[in-house]
């Protein structure tokens, strides 16, 4: 009876340090959880083509504008809401993310990348095989939210955002950043 006793206390042991960690690592209460965020964001102008009349053409103060914006696809967790890259009408330059709805997770990151995006299971590891930068942790699954993008961050190539998982390498959804009317390209 004295071998068994040990052998079932180094199993409790083991199931009790493996749930432990597995609790650690996958977070599942996230799974029924949301963190909601509601920045007010800049409206955003569509950049104006040559020659037509608007308060950048007859010099009136400058606009925030428009530079790409995408919706975003599903990847590992049902993910919508769109993704606007502005420049502001200060010079410095945002990734907006409106009416963003995904799921809660362990350790979520915006990322700019130059990753196409693609639908479905092929893109859910893509993004963290070539260039990216981190604009810094989700604020929130669910609303509003605006990154700064820093001055150093040269946005040519960058195409896509990424709502990235680090902790598992993995996109929770992402979005194409296609150039917007006239403006130049983020890419």
């Amino acid at each position: 009876m004295g071998r068994r006793r040990v052998v079932l206390s180094g199993l409790a042991v083991v199931v009790v340090t493996g749930l432990a960690v597995g609790l650690y690592l996958f977070q599942p209460w996230r799974l029924v959880t949301d963190r909601e965020v509601r920045e007010t964001l800049p409206s955003v102008a569509e950049p104006q083509p040559a020659g037509t009349t608007g308060p950048s053409a007859t010099g009136g103060a400058p606009a925030d504008v428009l530079l790409a914006a995408g919706d975003f696809v599903t990847h590992e967790h049902d993910t919508s809401g769109r993704a606007q890259l502005v420049r502001l009408a200060d010079g410095r330059r945002q990734l907006l993310l409106r009416g963003l709805d995904t799921s809660d997770g362990p350790d979520l990151r915006v990322w700019l990348t130059d990753r196409e995006v693609l639908p479905g299971r092929a893109g859910w590891q893509v993004f963290d095989d070539g260039r990216w930068v981190e604009l810094g942790r989700l604020k929130g699954n669910i609303g509003d939210q605006a990154y700064d993008i820093p001055a150093s961050v040269d946005l040519d190539g960058l195409r896509s955002v990424s709502i990235w998982c680090k902790r598992f390498a993995v996109s929770f959804g992402a979005a194409p950043l296609a150039a917007t009317g006239t403006g130049p390209a983020p890419a």
